[in-house]
């Protein structure tokens, strides 16, 4: 898709990180933005952002995990503005642990928004973008954490993972019946977002007494994400990958580096029908 200009970017989780980084970049390329999220406040403060510098935003709280908050969602984006030529499946949580300490409130949050809010994404918005007939571009962010795995993070590789055969086979599924609409998997390596911070969005549903245990290897593993994040990528160099492999319809956007290195490795140990080696990135 390479004329940007004047069509409509529909991203969830498009309050902060990577999500408000895509925003700046595509309004910045003439795009009408529409940034959806659960964080209100967080929501309301990147639209007025974005709007002072003359960019066409608005702004739509939403759910992902709730299939009919995406459909609302798409309902809405195609009332007022008719089209979505690029749907960006951003939203993401996270939440550590070892895999048989995690609850099943923890497997259900995070399933929930980094798989689930993929999946009522595709069936909210494709459907809609193929009937428009326009060219047309999906893209996914996953995570490297879907090309590799490391202990005490088993749910949130768990969803990647997901993400990334699911991104695939829509890939195919593209291909074969709406050529016009591309896909890209977005892998982001360690970026400088609030992820190491997602109970601030954790439904009361899903945080009851039992639901978060406090284990030693969680609260090890949240605190190094949250460390790990301070010295992280800045969001914008995803953007700017974001936006050329959107022009570029070029399906792989990888981490680079150590956690290319980590990727290869496992690749390795698959091929060589070797049990899994550790590696660590860098």
């Amino acid at each position: 898709m390479q004329d940007l200009q004047d069509r409509v970017a529909v991203i969830t989780g498009g309050a902060s990180g990577i999500g408000l980084a895509l925003g700046k970049a595509l309004a910045a390329e003439g795009m009408q933005v529409v940034l959806a999220d659960i964080e209100q406040g967080a929501l309301d403060a990147a639209v007025d952002a974005l709007r002072s510098t003359g960019a066409s935003v608005s702004g739509y709280h939403c759910d992902v995990a709730d299939g009919a908050s995406v459909e609302a969602l798409a309902a809405s984006v195609y009332a007022q503005h008719g089209a979505t030529h690029l749907l960006c499946n951003n939203a993401g949580v996270f939440t550590g642990g070892l895999c048989w300490e995690g609850s099943e409130a923890d497997y259900r949050w995070v399933l929930g928004v980094n798989l689930w809010g993929v999946v009522n994404g595709i069936r909210a918005f494709v459907p809609r973008m193929i009937a428009g007939g326009a060219e047309g571009h999906v893209l996914n962010v996953a995570s490297m954490a879907g090309f590799t795995a490391m202990p005490f993070a088993g749910i949130y590789h768990t969803s990647k993972h997901a993400v990334v055969g699911l991104s695939e086979s829509l890939f195919h599924d593209l291909s074969l019946q709406a050529p016009q609409i591309g896909v890209s998997l977005v892998c982001p390596e360690m970026i400088r977002t609030a992820i190491g911070r997602s109970d601030r969005n954790r439904p009361a549903e899903l945080s009851g007494a039992n639901d978060t245990p406090q284990t030693e290897a969680r609260l090890f593993v949240e605190d190094t994400i949250r460390q790990a994040a301070l010295e992280g990528l800045d969001p914008t160099v995803i953007a700017a990958r974001s936006v050329s492999a959107i022009r570029e319809r070029r399906f792989y956007v990888l981490g680079e580096g150590g956690w290319m290195d980590l990727a290869r490795g496992r690749m390795e140990d698959i091929t060589a029908g070797r049990n899994p080696v550790l590696r660590a990135p860098g």
